[in-house]
């Protein structure tokens, strides 16, 4: 099922002479779509890791009224149409949405903007981070925290030095997965953005538009590009995954 299309993309830009194919890679535009792309992906996997993992801590450590629907709310995302995801986010956010409008009196617009995109990614790619923390969490004896603070340990030494390290290759895999889900959505900030070039112009986005143009070449060349570092993306969650599981080893 994957090899078959991927192959595909593969010919069809080895039909593409390399001038030409460096050409359109690294062309103003794409450049711009590839720095709001990545830069923006990036910035909500870390936005998701802190927050993801103090939800994902809240979840576990805590009991609270309506916790299994709270719970429960975290997998929206999964569930919900990118589409539908996307027009309630410019809905919500526009000038005159319910979240829009308190900060539309200090000139900051979100919807129809890259503030809009990253609002979009973040939505998106946080159940990554929450699903992946919270069996590690779960697994985390209480026994060892009590260890700490009866040998004299503080809360933020016992969290840094205890907590922190068997829970640090979950949080990375989470942000890895997150960022790679964002750096390929379109549904949702398809619609939330203006789709400006140099402005909010994301490369999945500008993929659609060159097939819209019938310029085959152009969108298989920078799917190529993000195909390939979505691969590098998951060699590196491997890796994550195989240190995590050596640590856990030790």
């Amino acid at each position: 099922m994957l090899l078959v299309p991927i192959s595909a993309m593969f010919f069809k830009a080895a039909t593409v002479p390399p001038e030409q194919f460096w050409k359109i890679a690294t062309s103003p535009v794409a450049l711009s779509a590839y720095d709001v792309t990545f830069t923006t992906s990036i910035i909500s996997a870390l936005v998701n890791g802190v927050f993801g993992t103090l939800i994902a801590w809240v979840l576990i450590r805590y009991d609270f009224p309506l916790k299994r629907l709270v719970d429960a709310s975290v997998d929206i995302p999964f569930a919900l149409p990118t589409a539908v995801a996307g027009l309630t986010l410019a809905t919500v956010y526009s000038e005159n949405g319910w979240i829009g409008s308190i900060f539309a009196p200090f000139g900051i617009r979100i919807s129809f903007t890259r503030l809009g995109v990253g609002v979009a990614m973040t939505l998106i790619s946080l159940p990554f981070v929450v699903r992946t923390v919270q069996p590690v969490l779960q697994e985390m004896e209480s026994e060892v925290e009590q260890a700490a603070w009866s040998l004299g340990a503080s809360e933020f030494e016992t969290f840094w030095r205890v907590i922190l390290p068997p829970l640090f290759p979950a949080i990375l895999t989470g942000v890895a997965l997150g960022f790679a889900r964002a750096v390929g959505e379109f549904g949702s900030t398809v619609i939330i953005a203006s789709n400006t070039p140099f402005k909010d112009l994301i490369a999945p986005v500008l993929i659609f538009q060159r097939l819209e143009q019938y310029d085959y070449a152009g969108a298989t060349v920078i799917g190529i590009v993000l195909l390939v570092i979505s691969l590098v993306l998951l060699i590196g969650i491997n890796l994550l995954q195989a240190w995590g599981r050596r640590y856990d080893q030790k």
